[in-house]
């Protein structure tokens, strides 16, 4: 579903922002993306979902160029960034029609899929409110709805769960299972470690614009067993270098 191969990106520094990185996902997998701040996570995701251009290498998704072509390329993936820019003036209604005429989704359909997502995240009640009335939560998931309304095979999330409650939390989790078991493919970065650490079927640390591990999280256990039982989050701490020796830790504690 999704093969980077060899890419690189830097904004005119001598450290690349993103340098080599490869990786494939397939159909049916959840894929976490974790890494530090300044890691190069969005910037890999920028590059995949087609705002960026790398520097270097390739980007294929649905076996479609995101170089040669990009249109079609783009028209498999639903993306969520991090931070939703939405047109304010707009009603959440009007958005998902915008979406739809934009992807091109039929007319019965888009009415039949929208009124369902609205109500599985109980914002049928705000749908013709501006978008400008509604609240960070709000804004995010009808940012997701949006991102899902062309049924693409590819859901390509950027920190997603950032301001929604929890039960939204959990219906989103549901969602992307529900996406993979459908032949799908998400891919999603968070630093909530124990969300991917309960959700992924693999997961790839990015360090320094450098893919650094890529693997299961069970196998990533398996490979750290000998210095004892460890969670995702201290394997994290470990491989990127940020967890801090015990007569560090001793010492900030007085």
């Amino acid at each position: 579903m999704i093969k980077m191969s060899k890419v690189s990106k830097s904004y005119g520094r001598e450290v690349k922002a993103v340098d080599s990185l490869g990786l494939h996902v397939i159909p049916g997998e959840i894929f976490g993306f974790l890494g530090p701040n300044g890691a190069g996570k969005t910037t890999t995701i920028k590059m995949l979902v087609g705002i960026l251009q790398p520097d270097e290498g390739s980007i294929e998704v649905a076996g479609i160029s995101m170089l040669d072509n990009p249109i079609e390329a783009k028209k498999r993936i639903g993306y969520v960034p991090d931070e939703a820019q939405l047109w304010e003036k707009l009603t959440g209604a009007e958005y998902l029609d915008f979406v739809c005429d934009v992807y091109g989704v039929p007319g019965v359909r888009r009415e039949a899929e929208a009124v369902k997502m609205l109500e599985t995240f109980e914002m049928l009640h705000a749908v013709n409110d501006p978008i400008g009335s509604y609240s960070r939560g709000m804004r995010q998931k009808i940012a997701l709805i949006g991102s899902l309304m062309h049924r693409p095979p590819v859901w390509v999330l950027d920190e997603p769960m950032v301001g929604l409650d929890p039960r939204s939390s959990y219906l989103l989790k549901e969602l992307m299972r529900s996406h993979v078991e459908q032949g799908g493919a998400v891919f999603f970065s968070t630093h909530v470690l124990e969300v991917a650490e309960r959700l992924c079927d693999r997961v790839g640390i990015i360090h320094k614009g450098k893919l650094i591990a890529v693997n299961t999280v069970e196998e990533m256990k398996e490979l750290f067993a000998k210095e004892g039982d460890k969670s995702l989050e201290e394997i994290f701490l470990e491989v990127t270098g940020a967890k801090l020796p015990q007569e560090q830790l001793a010492s900030l504690a007085k």
